[in-house]
């Protein structure tokens, strides 16, 4: 479902076009950032007080399959889930 206007889109779209490839990778870090803070807000609020290693682990797990979770960090998955 798509909630913004075609006239709010052709401004949108003009704006991303005037921007540098520099401003353009900021933009995506600070939506990157603001997507992995959502996240780590909800694994809080689902398993209550965890450490922060814990909580970075529940985080990476999700952008990274088992296997990687596994041989890098000794995380399962499975076991621990998210």
């Amino acid at each position: 479902m798509d909630d913004t206007s075609p006239e709010i889109q052709k401004i949108i779209i003009a704006g991303y076009r005037q921007m540098s490839p520099q401003q353009k990778l900021k933009r995506v870090d600070e939506l990157t950032k603001a997507v992995q803070q959502l996240a780590l807000a909800r694994i809080y609020k689902r398993h209550g007080n965890i450490s922060d290693r814990e909580a970075q682990l529940r985080l990476a797990s999700l952008w990274l399959d088992r296997e990687t979770m596994l041989r890098v960090f000794n995380w399962d998955v499975q076991e621990h889930g998210y």
